[in-house]
C-alpha cells in the first residue's frame, strides 16, 4: 500500500521544479529555498494542507527530549531556591533573636 497519494506527488513535484526556476520562497521570511529535502518538504506540506494522503509529520525525539530536560531543569531550579531562601529566613530569624 502506497504512502503518499498522486496529490502528494503533484505538489511535491511542482514544488521541485519552482526550486529549480528560483522561484519557491519559504514561509514567513520569504527567502529562496535552494535546499531539495526543504522544497520536498513543502510540497508534502502543501498536500497535507489541501487534504492528500501523506503520513504524519516525524518528531524529533532530540527536540522532545530536550523539552523534557528543560521541564526537569526547571522544577529543579525552583526547589533549589526554595530550600536557600527558606535557609536565609532561618539563619535571619536566630541572628535576630
Amino acid at each position: 500500500m502506497a504512502k503518499y497519494g498522486s496529490k502528494a506527488k503533484s505538489k511535491v513535484k511542482k514544488a521541485m521544479h519552482e526550486r529549480k526556476s528560483g522561484t519557491l520562497k519559504s514561509g514567513r521570511s520569504g527567502k529562496k529555498v535552494k535546499s531539495r529535502k526543504q522544497a520536498i518538504a513543502i510540497g508534502l506540506s502543501e498536500a497535507r494542507r489541501a487534504g492528500g494522503k501523506v503520513p504524519p509529520k516525524k518528531t524529533s525525539s532530540r527536540k522532545s527530549s530536550a523539552r523534557k530536560s528543560s521541564t526537569r531543569k526547571s522544577s529543579a531550579r525552583k526547589s533549589s531556591t526554595r530550600r536557600s531562601s527558606a535557609r536565609k529566613s532561618s539563619s535571619r530569624a536566630s541572628k535576630k533573636k
